[in-house]
């Protein structure tokens, strides 16, 4: 079976983790077993770069945030994904080279053009199979985080303005490539999204991996 590759994006508090969960759980399910990773992170170099860049006491400069960015998923691209690909996998990612369109891009302000370029260069051109982004007013989406357990960290501290400009591009990304964009309404019940998360993959999976084709 050739690899399929899924990323989820979204803001802060869109349960977008809860769902590579859930359709990771109905992917077994079908005895497919999926590579479930993150970004930053899913290598332990990315995974270090993760902590600098949540810890609240730190605050790199733009620039430093998208570069330090870049240099995971680089990591995360070579040693990971492309290679799980090549043979076949499955793969979900829970946010991936928009997620930096969005928040360096139009969240930090550095120029489009050049995170694209870096983007190119990090990922060696490879581009997902579907997009799944988890779409919800900043005002709710910080609000779960707030009242979820565990501390906030420093994206989640970000005024509101920052997210709001982060949703206007993800937004604007989904509408400029529409063949690879899903868009969900993140305010709805867990389970009705968990429905439409998997409506959305399981159209993409190859025909011998859907479950019609695995009753014949």
């Amino acid at each position: 079976m050739p690899g399929l590759f899924v990323t989820f994006e979204g803001g802060e508090g869109s349960g977008k983790s809860t769902q590579v969960a859930r359709l990771a759980a109905r992917l077994r399910a079908l005895g497919i077993d999926p590579l479930i990773t993150r970004e930053p992170g899913g290598t332990p170099v990315a995974e270090g770069v993760r902590a600098l860049l949540l810890d609240p006491e730190r605050r790199p400069v733009p620039l430093a945030e998208a570069l330090l960015m870049e240099a995971s998923r680089a990591q995360l691209v070579a040693t990971v994904l492309k290679p799980a690909l090549d043979a076949g996998r499955v793969c979900l990612c829970d946010r991936y080279a928009d997620s930096t369109l969005a928040y360096q891009g139009a969240g930090r302000g550095i120029d489009a053009a050049l995170l694209e370029q870096w983007n190119t260069a990090a990922t060696q051109g490879l581009r997902p199979d579907v997009t799944l982004l988890f779409d919800v007013d900043p005002s709710l989406g910080l609000r779960r985080r707030q009242e979820a357990p565990g501390a906030t960290n420093r994206l989640d501290r970000e005024p509101t303005d920052f997210h709001e400009r982060v949703r206007a591009r993800y937004l604007e990304l989904a509408r400029s490539e529409p063949a690879r964009w899903v868009v969900l309404d993140a305010s709805l019940h867990p389970d009705e999204l968990e429905a439409q998360v998997w409506e959305a993959v399981i159209a993409r999976l190859p025909a011998e991996a859907r479950p019609s084709a695995r009753r014949a």
